[in-house]
Order: structure tokens, then C-alpha cells, then sequence
């Protein structure tokens, strides 16, 4: 009984393995060159501010941002947009306010302290850690070695979701789907958001499909990983100290030993 038992598991992850092999191979994510990939990258700051405009005019129409404070705008190592500016933009959104009304609650403009305003759509993701949670590269069936190679591609996989539909569409139990060749199944519900020229951007950055989709995707990196280079720097002079500790524990293993390993060779007879 166990021999078949066994055989009935190899089967089924026999065929769960050729299953995803299938959906890997009709997935395409392009591995877009980011400047905060690598041990040492950073976020480019005008990159950011340019996908921040393509969320708050193309994505903030059905997505939100939840977990992500309107004050972090400001910060040096994400947008760095002005304090004004950060006001300014806050006000751009309402948000529920409790107290207002004698506890019943109403809508007032946003304030720095508030969080982005939650997704507005029920079938629309929130997208702050989007980017975390979406891999876009996968080794072959249970191992990790691209995502070791390459990192786990989520920005990849958002920029390529958005520059990658084919302009083909069906439609299944009253709903319309979009073909896209980077997402699992090939097929989603949401239609192409963007289509050239949707935003025009303030430093005179040609804003084609393929670089909104680059700058929003790191963008939204940055809402996923807002510390991303102070942890790159702790994790450098971590390595680093660790680095000159073994040097200095070798050496005075070295020194400490010595004496022993001297007496213990001259006590060896000579042949």
C-alpha cells in the first residue's frame, strides 16, 4: 500500500511540476536594469517623482497605497518632494475622519499624517507591497537559483504586466480579458492602463508606455522597501566588521596556539 501511495504522490507533483513548468513558459518578464538593484544601489529620486505622478494620475484610479504615509513623500531617501509640496499633494485625497460630526464621522482633506486612501475597487489590489509580494523570476520547479541570480523581480514583473498585452481579449462568464503574456495565466481582468502619452512629465522625460511602467514599478519598489539603502549600508558594515573580526580571530588563534604546537612538534623523535 505505501508503494502506492508513494507512486500516486510522484504522479501528482509529477504533474503540479509540469503544470507550472507550462505556466513559466508562457510567462515573459523582461529583467529591467533598476538603479537601486544591487548591493549598492540606490533609489534615483527624480525616478521616483515621475512614478509617483503615473500612480497619482493613471494607478490611484482603482489601486491604493494603504500602508503608506503621505508624510513619507517628503523623505530624502524616497521622493523628496518639499514639505509644501507634500501638503499640497495630501489635499489631492479625503479620507474618513471619526471624529468629525460629533463621532459620526465624515470626509475631510487629507493631512501629511494620513496614510494614501485604500483601494477604490473591491477587485483592485492595494498596491504597497506589491512589489514584495509578486516574484518575478522563478528557477526551475523548487529551487530558488534565479531568484538568487536576479532577486525576486518584482519590479520586473510590474513593469512588464504593464507593457505587455498583446491587444487580444475574450470574454468569459460576463467578463472581458485582456491577453497579457506576463501574467500566469495570460488572461486578466484589467484592462491596458497605460497607452502612450498619458502623463506628461515635468523634466521633459519622454514619457512613452515602456518608461511609465519602469518609473511607476519603482515607485512602488520604493513604497514596498522605503528603507532599502540604509539596510544596503547596515548589512555592508555588517559584512565588513565581521569581515576584520575573522582576520583578527585568526591571528590570535594563531598567536595563542603556538607555543603548543612548538612543544608538541619538538617532543615528536626524529626518524
Amino acid at each position: 500500500m505505501l508503494r502506492y501511495l508513494a507512486l500516486g504522490a510522484a504522479v501528482a507533483l509529477g504533474l503540479g511540476g509540469a503544470a507550472h513548468a507550462a505556466v513559466e513558459e508562457e510567462t515573459t518578464i523582461t529583467d529591467y536594469a533598476f538603479p537601486f538593484e544591487g548591493p549598492f544601489g540606490t533609489y534615483d529620486q527624480f525616478q521616483l517623482q515621475r512614478g509617483l505622478q503615473v500612480y497619482t494620475e493613471v494607478c490611484s484610479a482603482c489601486h491604493g497605497l494603504r500602508y503608506v504615509p503621505l508624510r513619507t513623500l517628503g523623505a530624502e531617501s524616497g521622493p523628496g518632494l518639499p514639505e509644501p509640496q507634500v501638503r499640497a499633494y495630501a489635499e489631492l485625497y479625503e479620507v474618513f475622519d471619526e471624529k468629525l460630526l460629533d463621532g459620526e464621522g465624515d470626509f475631510r482633506p487629507a493631512k501629511p499624517t494620513d496614510n494614501f486612501p485604500e483601494s477604490s475597487l473591491a477587485n483592485a489590489p492595494d498596491l504597497s507591497l506589491m512589489a514584495k509580494a509578486r516574484a518575478g523570476f522563478h528557477g526551475p520547479y523548487g529551487l530558488g537559483i534565479n531568484q538568487l541570480l536576479k532577486g525576486s523581480g518584482g519590479p520586473e514583473y510590474i513593469a512588464s504586466l504593464l507593457t505587455d498585452y498583446t491587444g487580444e481579449q475574450k470574454e468569459e462568464a460576463g467578463v472581458v480579458l485582456y491577453e497579457n503574456t506576463a501574467f500566469p495565466s495570460r488572461w486578466i481582468a484589467m484592462p491596458p492602463p497605460l497607452y502612450g502619452d498619458d502623463v506628461t512629465y515635468e523634466d521633459g522625460t519622454e514619457a512613452t508606455i515602456e518608461q511609465a511602467s519602469v518609473d511607476v514599478a519603482a515607485f512602488l519598489m520604493w513604497t514596498a522597501e522605503p528603507k532599502l539603502a540604509a539596510r544596503k549600508r547596515a548589512g555592508f558594515a555588517g559584512v565588513l566588521m565581521l569581515s576584520v573580526l575573522a582576520v583578527l580571530l585568526y591571528f590570535t588563534n594563531k598567536r595563542i596556539w603556538a607555543p603548543y604546537k612548538r612543544k608538541a612538534k619538538d617532543r615528536v623523535p626524529a626518524e
